[in-house]
């Protein structure tokens, strides 16, 4: 795999310092190609050891994620010095976690799942581009990937009702 070797606002972050290595999604962001999707794809062993919570835990550890997840945004693009560099993977962390809360059971939910959120990040549809665009620091960097995990929630949720 392909990494960032000569980006230079990269260079400022460690994997050892705990809020950097979180922000690059566990290194997962630091792919060259689509660092968003791995990122995502970083998400899922995390998923799966929430999954078997009670909803109420899952919610929980959800919206830690998703508080944690301005400051630590916030601090690795700060030390960049770039605002919301593909490298910063912990919002999508956060938004495929947020798509999957009571997602039935099962791998084809799961995919379902990544690829509805994928579709709405990528996309970034209207309200999303407004809060990508005038949303700054790390709320600005979380923002968008609430809300895309919100609107894949609500398919996959919508799928479920009529998908047996």
């Amino acid at each position: 795999m392909a990494f960032f070797s000569d980006d230079e606002a990269l260079k400022r972050l460690s994997l050892k310092n705990p809020w950097h290595f979180l922000a690059l999604g566990f290194g997962s962001g630091l792919a060259k190609k689509a660092p968003g999707t791995f990122g995502t794809l970083a998400a899922v062993p995390l998923y799966l050891l929430l999954s078997p919570l009670p909803l109420v835990w899952y919610l929980v550890v959800t919206l830690i994620v998703v508080i944690a997840g301005i400051y630590i945004c916030d601090r690795a693009s700060k030390d960049m010095g770039v605002h919301d560099h593909g490298a910063i993977v912990w919002d999508e962390v956060a938004g495929l976690l947020i798509t999957l809360i009571a997602a039935p059971a099962g791998i084809g939910w799961l995919m379902a799942g990544f690829v509805l959120f994928r579709v709405f990040d990528i996309l970034k549809p209207w309200p999303i581009r407004v809060l990508d665009a005038k949303v700054h620091g790390g709320l600005g960097i979380m923002a968008d990937d609430v809300l895309a995990g919100l609107f894949a929630l609500a398919c996959l949720q919508a799928l479920a009702q009529i998908i047996p």
